[in-house]
């Protein structure tokens, strides 16, 4: 079995944050749960690019780090709605951090990877 290098809790923040925000698709998800997507099928609708598989592994990951929490309703049929925690509101700034240096800075990368072709 592989050791861990560093323990859990001596992890630095930068390390806690990239395994909040790092993953597939995390930080898209809990962007788009945060703009009001609450239910499986709005969230698959709004990543297409993500698989199904892939966005219900990261929004189980979000759930045990307590980004996410999962409601279901009961009845027939069954909904399920997630709804993201005060920690999970608390990325929001982050994110948003994030998607402003990457519509900064797109177009700047994009030629860079065109001149190289």
């Amino acid at each position: 079995m592989i050791e861990k290098r560093i323990p859990e809790e001596d992890d630095s923040g930068i390390i806690l944050s990239m395994k909040i925000l790092g993953g597939k698709w995390k930080a898209c998800i809990i962007d788009v749960i945060s703009k009001g997507a609450i239910r499986p099928s709005e969230i698959y609708r709004l990543i297409p690019e993500a698989s199904t598989r892939v966005i219900e592994m990261q929004l189980k990951e979000l759930i045990d780090l307590g980004i996410v929490t999962k409601d279901t309703c009961g009845g027939f049929p069954l909904c399920t709605d997630y709804v993201l925690t005060d920690i999970g509101k608390s990325t929001l700034p982050l994110i948003s951090a994030i998607e402003n240096w990457g519509n900064e800075y797109k177009n700047a990368m994009f030629s860079k990877e065109k001149s190289k072709s």
